[in-house]
């Protein structure tokens, strides 16, 4: 099973759905998801927010932050993925950040990725380095994150009982 079968399977066993926030991946995280049969019952949507402008005017990014730390960061990648949840409606919300290259960004090397998860039990964030060209490093991210929600899911038999 693919990961983001796996995702989308572990999401259906506790009725939850998923909206996507993406950044360097551009779409692949979103895309990876909805290749699985069924998706529709899961995903609520996604959102590329290449521009600073759309994470901040669409997925409600602080602009404080923004100017602080730039659009690369595990504090922007929260809010992407809490303003994602927020915005199409869903209980998991995922979001990628990061510099795919070719030329570093905001004081970031090429290769830096953010990725967050906001679940409605906790949340997530973490920053990581990938190698390569520009491809293999928005496919490593996409990977990563959904490897990242998947871990950050619940599963079935970690529910609490009634004795």
């Amino acid at each position: 099973m693919t990961d983001a079968a796996a995702v989308l399977a572990r999401l259906a066993e506790h009725g939850w759905t998923i909206a996507v926030a993406e950044s360097l991946t551009g779409g692949l995280v979103v895309s990876s998801l909805i290749e699985v049969p069924g998706a529709s019952k899961t995903v609520r949507g996604g959102v590329v927010a290449y521009a600073t402008e759309v994470k901040r005017d669409v997925l409600g990014v602080d602009a404080a932050l923004l100017d602080a730390v730039g659009a690369v960061d595990p504090d922007v990648a929260l809010q992407m993925a809490e303003g994602v949840r927020r915005v199409l409606g869903a209980d998991v919300g995922i979001a990628t950040t990061g510099v795919a290259g070719p030329e570093p960004q905001d004081g970031k090397p090429v290769g830096t990725v953010c990725i967050a998860v906001a679940t409605p039990d906790a949340t997530t964030t973490g920053t990581g380095m990938f190698a390569g060209d520009r491809d293999a490093i928005r496919r490593a991210s996409t990977e990563a994150a959904l490897a990242a929600v998947l871990a950050a899911l619940p599963h079935p038999d970690a529910r609490v009982s009634g004795v």
